[in-house]
């Protein structure tokens, strides 16, 4: 058995880093003879924390210079990615952009907990299956519930500055390292598997990087 560090480069805001996270966790299963210890990054996509809010289809429509039918287009097409791996997106068409720069300083804190990834699944839950707004208080206390986390202690986290500079500084060192999209995924800090490729990529991929760090 050989064991990978993966950090996933993400943001909670990204369709396609829960995406990609499911097709990860597809390949892990099916690669016996590989383990991996996660790691989750921040990114944030819309990093303004006084930009006003937008319907996402408009949103994306004027970020990316395409028409409301191409994006619905292409929402349709995450959300048959993400049926197939069983994620709920059921509402990813009603949300809403919004700052992620609190539930990332949430993920952070979880780590301590061992609950990084229960913490990450529930805010994409909140967000893309819900269209819940991952920037309002309530909301990260109910995923910090539903992902076993004390929401007292979460409250305390949010209420301070905790764990901001060390999301500041996350967010710069994966940067000056050359991340600018996202999901990225980097093994054992040294190999870059960048966007959420499919499954099957995915198993020769981690195969090949663990049998060059079993030489």
């Amino acid at each position: 058995m050989t064991t990978l560090s993966i950090d996933i480069i993400s943001d909670i805001a990204c369709p396609w880093c829960a995406i990609g996270y499911g097709r990860l966790r597809e390949a892990l299963d099916a690669s016996s003879e590989i383990d991996a210890e996660i790691s989750w990054r921040a990114f944030e996509l819309n990093p303004d924390p006084d930009a006003v809010r937008e319907p996402i289809g408009p949103a994306l429509a004027k970020k990316y210079n395409m028409s409301e039918q191409q994006v619905d287009e292409t929402q349709q097409q995450m959300k048959d990615a993400a049926h197939a791996l069983g994620i709920n997106f059921d509402n990813m068409d009603s949300r809403y952009t919004c700052n992620t720069f609190d539930a990332h300083r949430l993920v952070k804190w979880s780590a301590q907990f061992e609950k990084q990834t229960p913490m990450k699944l529930a805010l994409f839950d909140a967000y893309f299956g819900h269209a819940q707004s991952v920037d309002e208080k309530d909301v990260l206390l109910s995923c910090a519930e539903s992902a076993g986390l004390d929401r007292n202690e979460a409250q305390s986290v949010l209420e301070s500055d905790d764990y901001a500079q060390a999301v500041r500084d996350e967010e710069k060192l994966w940067q000056q390292a050359g991340i600018s999209s996202v999901p990225a995924f980097v093994i054992n800090q040294k190999y870059l598997i960048s966007g959420a490729q499919e499954s099957d990529a995915l198993v020769k991929a981690l195969s090949d990087i663990a049998i060059k760090e079993s030489v």
